[in-house]
């Protein structure tokens, strides 16, 4: 593990190096395809060694005077980078957020207090499962994006095509993952936190269109905002603590502590800028603009995932306290205010940006509640997420390609035009709301912790926003259900997006079928880990039921697709107040002119829209942000 650990963060960092050398594309995609496996496999050496030494926590690396060298430096250097592009783009107030820490960062180690020898490095169930979804959904989308990024370039000529930079990130992105979710030491952890705001900033400016550089950077202020509350976080430990490891962090405040109150909420500010929690909840939405490799790794599957870690890292600090009130609350209403507006969106790429916002949400409810209950739901919803979230963003992205639209007025009938991506859909569809992702479960014991608890407002914002969630899932679901008669379509997704599409499907069958097996064998040890003691949250054979329940409802599309394609049909022509015009879509009216029928899904767009509801949503957020810390920042002064 000494050494497993410290490859799959630097080999990563080789391989971008290697991909914005290397300009002919067949080359860099071959080398691309060699450098996922390679990690996916390093991953997997990590995973055996570490179960073969007893799957405990493992703690590495005390002594690391040259890395912590190397990681100040890498912090000066990614200070110069994003104050330079801020200037070259005007947005001068922005490099402020990125000097600022960066030098108060440096300042506590080079001139801070003596901090007491400890260890850099920390393995515990909840860093191997957020090394296993990094690895393998991150080294599956590279895989995806291979070919995707082929047929972008193809449909998107009026952008440079700067493939040997996409996959130069790509793979960076993937490295200082690991870094962050292995780290144990809030200075590395800060490092790896700006590396992949930056990198992200990086993607969704890719095509440097007007609107991609926009929201850019207002993902990238966003972000630093919350780098900067976690560099005070660190530095205010440091002082007071002499040590600057999270897991001493969460053990005081588990106990109380009043040094470890003002780091806690600090660095849980700064997890909810990370997972787009309102009011910053819009830096996800404009991530969208990036090509969809990049919005199903870093926007979906794995960078805010990293906010919710480092939130599961704090539950126990959270838990009963003012601050896990607060995390609590904005979660809770960032998941009902973003289900609301996800009806509204018919941009298939949209919908599923706001439920991740959404569903990131319930995630940080539950860690704000801190119980070892809402952690076993938040840390399958988190699993579920991962997977169900990748696939489905790569779905839509070959979708697109081949239908060269993301309405999803235009997916009716998918599943009789393009079967292979409508059923991949289905079933991402399926596990994202469904058993055991959704209302049967998670959500369940997420709702039970809630009412054990007494909070009546995050038990109103889980009872209506899971409602609303299955409204819009199931209306997506029906679309590709719907008899059609479009004609078929040929579908040019090529064969590694298929093959990563065809993983992730294997994979979320797989998860729903091991879900018990999951829960006794590596939740259950995760939840002791964290809580010291935890009861089972559900009994097996009800686990069982359920798990039978999704996978027949897995089986729906299959069968419609069997038994509707074959059906014989005595379709009459559409009465439309004229005479047919004799496409069956349009009449002539009572003025001799051809009106055309159009039927499609009302989406009260008007009514709670994204533009009706964000703003009176950040504000309300923003109002009870602040106030809690006003009252925590009380008690500790």
């Amino acid at each position: 593990m000494a050494t497993v650990i410290p490859f799959l963060i630097l080999f990563p960092l080789v391989m971008a190096c290697l991909m914005f050398v290397i300009r002919n594309n067949r080359v860099r995609g071959v080398a691309a395809y060699l450098g996922s496996v390679i990690v996916m496999i390093g991953v997997g050496v990590l995973v055996v060694q570490w179960f073969l030494a007893g799957a405990k926590p493992v703690e590495l690396f005390i002594e690391t005077e040259v890395a912590d060298h190397v990681i100040l430096a890498s912090e000066i250097v990614l200070m110069v980078v994003v104050t330079c592009l801020c200037f070259k783009y005007k947005k001068y107030w922005i490099s402020l957020l990125s000097i600022v820490p960066t030098l108060l960062i440096a300042y506590l180690e080079l001139f801070g207090p003596e901090m007491e020898p400890t260890y850099h490095i920390y393995l515990d169930h909840l860093s191997i499962l957020m090394c296993l979804i990094v690895g393998i959904i991150g080294g599956l989308i590279v895989i995806y994006a291979v070919g995707y990024m082929h047929g972008y370039a193809h449909h998107h000529s009026e952008f440079q095509d700067r493939r040997y930079y996409f996959f130069m990130l790509l793979f960076g992105f993937l490295g200082a993952m690991f870094g962050f979710v292995t780290s144990s030491s809030l200075l590395w952890i800060d490092l790896f936190w700006e590396v992949t705001s930056i990198i992200s900033f990086l993607l969704i400016g890719y095509t440097k269109s007007s609107e991609a550089i926009t929201n850019s950077f207002r993902a990238l202020w966003m972000n630093l905002l919350g780098g900067t509350a976690l560099a005070i976080a660190i530095a205010y430990y440091a002082y007071e603590a002499g040590t600057v490891t999270l897991q001493q962090l969460v053990f005081e405040g588990s106990v109380g502590s009043n040094i470890a109150l003002l780091p806690v909420v600090l660095i849980a500010f700064a997890a909810l800028t990370k997972s787009a929690q309102l009011p910053f909840s819009t830096w996800l939405l404009g991530a969208m603009v990036a090509p969809t490799p990049s919005s199903a790794l870093l926007h979906s599957a794995t960078m805010v995932k990293a906010g919710i870690y480092v939130l599961f890292r704090l539950a126990p600090a959270l838990s009963g306290r003012t601050s896990g009130l607060m995390v609590a609350f904005v979660g809770g209403f960032t998941f009902l205010a973003a289900s609301i507006m996800a009806i509204a969106q018919t941009d298939a790429k949209k919908v599923l940006a706001m439920s991740t916002i959404a569903n990131l949400g319930l995630m940080v409810a539950c860690a704000g509640v801190g119980t070892a209950e809402t952690i076993w739901a938040g840390i399958f919803l988190m699993i579920f997420h991962a997977i169900s979230k990748s696939m489905l963003f790569q779905d839509v992205g070959a979708t697109e390609n081949t239908l060269h639209t993301r309405d999803l007025e235009a997916f009716h009938g998918l599943i009789y035009r393009l079967p292979f991506l409508a059923m991949v859909q289905f079933i991402g569809i399926a596990g994202m709301f469904l058993a055991p992702f959704g209302m049967l479960i998670s959500k369940w014991a997420a709702l039970r912790a809630s009412v054990d608890e007494r909070n009546i407002l995050l038990v109103f914002f889980i009872i209506f926003g899971s409602a609303i969630t299955s409204l819009y899932w199931t209306k997506w679901m029906a679309k590709l259900l719907e008899q059609s008669r479009a004609p078929k379509v040929k579908d040019i997704t090529k064969l590694n997006e298929k093959i990563s599409l065809g993983i992730h499907a294997v994979m979320m069958i797989g998860v729903c079928l091991l879900f018990p097996l999951l829960s006794s064998s590596y939740v259950d040890p995760l939840l002791r880990e964290m809580f010291g003691n935890a009861e089972q949250v559900l009994p097996t054979a009800t686990l069982v039921v359920l798990i039978v329940i999704i996978l027949i409802v897995f089986a729906v599309p299959a069968v419609s697709m069997a038994f509707g394609e074959n059906t014989r049909t005595n379709i009459k022509p559409n009465y439309m107040n004229g005479i047919n015009d004799g496409t069956d879509y349009g009449f002539i009216s009572s003025y001799g002119e051809v009106q055309h029928m159009h039927v499609s899904n009302y989406y009260f767009a008007h009514v709670i829209g994204q533009r009706k509801l964000m703003l009176p949503s950040q504000i309300l957020s923003t109002v009870v942000i602040i106030g809690m810390i006003c009252v925590i920042l009380g008690g500790v002064l």
